[in-house]
């Protein structure tokens, strides 16, 4: 079970996340494009950060928001996104090839990824422009309790797919994560480590009405925003260690 963490995300003089540290203890980092978050010297040394840790790299686009940091969603034509995709995997691509990387995997973020778990036709949009992209990538979504139909447009698209599940966010029943905007939808430390164990050691978590949800994790969403987040994260890796 790998852990990725959105990183990359620091812009001119603003500085977001502790990069540095939650670089060496993660496996996946998702790296912002410039659309949402980034600038030419911020990527080259997220990039740097990961070659020096041997970290999987994926790219992490976004809508062009970035006053919104890429938390509001917009109306594009198909063309539109699908060039916005193209835009912001090569910039990275080409940045990671400068320093010997190569991505492997694109996560959308924010609001592009909210409506594409939500909307099985924009779904369908991000996996073609992926597959049209001259090289192989995965694209990494939400898991659900039916993945189903993701499977299946990936498989029409022509791609693979990871399924990531988040290590902080309670859950509801179907497999959604409860808003942000009601009590308890993002766990304290306790049921956050909780919650890791109790999916490595059975593939299910407890649900917002204390139900069990089985889903298919091949990468847990963990955060790097700030030292105690850092330091959960490497409490995290000594659970799925000591459980293998």
């Amino acid at each position: 079970m790998k852990l990725n963490c959105d990183l990359g995300e620091s812009f001119g003089q603003y500085t977001l996340g502790c990069d540095d540290q939650a670089m060496a203890v993660i496996d996946m980092a998702n790296i912002a494009c410039g659309f949402h978050a980034s600038d030419p010297n911020v990527m080259a040394h997220t990039l740097s950060l990961a070659k020096l840790h041997s970290v999987e790299i994926g790219a992490h686009p976004s809508y062009p928001d970035r006053q919104g940091f890429g938390r509001r969603s917009m109306q594009l034509s198909n063309t539109e996104l699908t060039n916005l995709l193209h835009y912001q995997i090569a910039t990275l691509e080409g940045m990671a090839k400068v320093q010997g990387l190569s991505l492997s995997y694109v996560k959308p973020h924010g609001a592009l990824y909210n409506d594409m778990m939500a909307n099985s036709e924009l779904l369908a949009i991000i996996a073609q422009a992926i597959a049209s992209y001259p090289c192989e990538l995965k694209l990494m979504v939400l898991s659900r309790v039916d993945n189903s139909q993701a499977i299946q447009i990936a498989q029409k698209a022509g791609i693979e797919l990871l399924f990531e599940v988040f290590a902080d966010r309670l859950y509801n029943p179907d497999g959604s994560l409860v808003s942000r905007n009601l009590a308890g939808a993002v766990h304290d430390e306790t049921k956050l480590l909780e919650q890791v164990s109790e999916m490595k050691q059975f593939g299910a978590i407890t649900t917002r009405d204390g139900s069990k949800l089985t889903l298919q994790c091949d990468s847990l969403c963990v955060h790097g925003d700030n030292p105690s987040a850092v330091a959960q994260i490497a409490k995290i890796k000594q659970i799925i260690a000591s459980n293998e």
